[in-house]
């Protein structure tokens, strides 16, 4: 596991609210802690080799979080209207709530705020992601069943 996809999971479970995550593979383990007991939240990670003096502990201040949705500021492109939605977590993106079901949004088709447009899987939870804005779909920017960083742009969508 490199920093960046722990940096990634530290995002998530500062998002996510959960107390506590551990991973353990091959040849180390991953704790991440969220201490409320100080009144802010901190966040502990203590990273073990397989020998059992090398433990590092480092305390991480909390992610700032962005809306998960955005406008796209680019004044040369036709794009510049449209309202981009990004994925608020990292984890699998699906269209659909099973691969027998039908999409829960299509291009062209319209949304309004609290629909949900798609599901991302994260750590075997699926979450629905509900549209923040009305307006119609324009182009979906991710493949069915694929992997999804935070704030990766998902759909764009022309607002009403």
């Amino acid at each position: 596991m490199n920093i960046k996809e722990i940096q990634d999971l530290i995002k998530f479970v500062a998002k996510s609210g959960v107390n506590e995550v551990e991973i353990e593979q091959k040849d180390f383990k991953i704790v991440i802690k969220s201490d409320d007991k100080r009144g802010r939240e901190e966040k502990q990670i203590i990273v073990q080799a397989s020998t059992p003096m090398a433990q590092v502990a480092a305390p991480v201040a909390p992610p700032v979080l962005a809306p998960a949705v955005e406008k796209v500021v680019e004044n040369k492109d036709e794009d510049s209207k449209f309202i981009t939605v990004k994925s608020p977590m990292i984890g699998t993106f699906y269209r659909s709530s099973s691969p027998d079901k039908d999409p829960f949004v299509s291009v062209g088709e319209t949304i309004k705020q609290g629909d949900t447009i798609c599901v991302i899987e994260a750590m075997k939870l699926f979450n629905e992601i509900e549209a923040e804005v009305t307006g119609k779909i324009v182009k979906v920017l991710v493949d069915d069943s694929a992997p999804v960083q935070y704030d990766q742009p998902l759909f764009l969508v022309d607002p009403f």
